[in-house]
Parts: structure tokens; C-alpha cells; sequence
């Protein structure tokens, strides 16, 4: 049978990854002074070709919880893709809208849903997002089915460029972060909507030193 290596974060951090400098790969963690790769959009396949190739073993990065487990040591191969094409590609995906529609299955619905009255009605939707320390910067925030977006400023505030109808669901996501989704109802009529949205913490991301331990199995006599 092939040999595997399980990835364990035995101390996770306490640092913040959405107060990370932004990198290719992840965030800069000055405490530590280092990279902290994000692994949370890549797939199973990435992350095994990442610690086969990678030769450091010193690696920080943030997972989802259900990525700390088991993989073969050594993955399929990819074809045309190389080892920088296949992270590039990972990279991407963390600001790709694509990603965060991909994320929606199990996004919670937020209770601050808006309500209005005609279906027809185009409405201006603007609002603040904020975290438990003020104001949060860099949010996006995406119309559920398409490409329309924006992200909130520094001060947290944003104005979404498009006009909204009935049905229409808003999608507020960062990295680390619980998303958010708001659905537009039809219960109250206007023409401008202001929105607060609190964002959490994601409780299932670890974040920390990446400890890989060998799996070795015998071969049946």
C-alpha cells in the first residue's frame, strides 16, 4: 500500500488571518515574522502536491478542520499543470467569485434580511459590516448568480452597483470569516435599503505550525 502523512496542528495560533498583510499564498504574520499559507480553497489534491514538493518544515497556514487528516504521499499526477500553475491557480480562487458561489451550500442566512414591497421596485442597497473590533474593510460582497459585486471601504461601508429586486440574495465573504447571506423579501416597500452585517469568526479554520507525521503501512504477507 502507498505510504501517507497526516497534517496536525498541535498549538493553534492565536494570531487573526484576516489582520494578515495579504500574500501570493496567504497572509504575512509579523509576529512570527513568516508566510502563513491559506490551504482553506485549495483541494485535497493541492495540498498533498504542496507537502510533497515542499522541502521546508516549517510551514504555518490555516485550514478548514475537516483538511487536517490523512493523505497519500504520493498524489496523482497532473496533466499540463505544474507545481506553481496548480497554487496559482489555488490563489486565485481565494478572490474569485466563482469561490465564494462555490462556498454558498452551507452558508448560514442572516437574520437582517431585507423587506420589501414590489417585486418590480429597483432598490439602491447600501450598509455597514463590522466585526467584534469595529468596522471591517475588504469584505466582498456578491449577488448570489452573478459576476455584480463590491467590497466595503476602509471604514466598512459599502454601495452596491447594481439595483436589487425581490429574491435577489446577497453573499458578504472574507477569509476566515462566516459567510453571511442576506435575502431580499417582500414585506415592506423601498426605494433604499441600509444594511448592518456583523461578521464571525469561521469556529471550523485552524490556524497555526503544520506538524506532518508519516503513515506508514506493511505490506499484507
Amino acid at each position: 500500500m502507498k505510504n501517507q502523512f497526516k497534517l496536525e496542528i498541535n498549538t493553534p495560533c492565536s494570531e487573526k488571518f484576516n489582520e494578515f498583510k495579504p500574500t501570493k499564498l496567504g497572509g504575512f504574520c509579523n509576529s512570527c515574522d513568516k508566510e502563513v499559507i491559506d490551504f482553506t480553497k485549495m483541494t485535497a489534491q493541492e495540498i498533498s502536491y504542496y507537502f510533497n514538493n515542499n522541502t521546508s518544515k516549517n510551514t504555518c497556514g490555516q485550514f478548514n478542520k475537516k483538511q487536517l487528516t490523512t493523505y497519500n504521499e504520493k498524489p496523482i499526477r497532473r496533466k499540463k499543470y505544474g507545481f506553481l500553475a496548480t497554487l496559482g491557480l489555488a490563489v486565485l480562487s481565494l478572490f474569485s467569485f466563482n469561490t465564494t458561489q462555490a462556498q454558498e451550500g452551507n452558508t448560514p442566512i442572516d437574520k437582517n434580511n431585507i423587506d420589501l414591497n414590489n417585486q418590480e421596485k429597483d432598490i439602491l442597497v447600501k450598509g455597514v459590516v463590522s466585526d467584534e473590533s469595529g468596522p471591517f474593510p475588504g469584505v466582498s460582497v456578491l449577488l448570489k448568480g452573478t459576476t455584480s459585486s463590491t467590497e466595503t471601504n476602509f471604514d466598512g461601508h459599502f454601495t452596491f452597483p447594481k439595483s436589487l429586486k425581490k429574491g435577489d440574495v446577497l453573499i458578504f465573504s472574507f477569509i476566515g470569516m462566516e459567510n453571511k447571506k442576506v435575502i431580499i423579501q417582500n414585506k415592506k416597500s423601498a426605494k433604499n435599503i441600509e444594511l448592518k452585517i456583523n461578521m464571525k469568526e469561521d469556529s471550523c479554520m485552524l490556524l497555526g505550525k503544520v506538524a506532518v507525521k508519516k503513515v506508514y503501512r506493511s505490506k499484507k504477507s
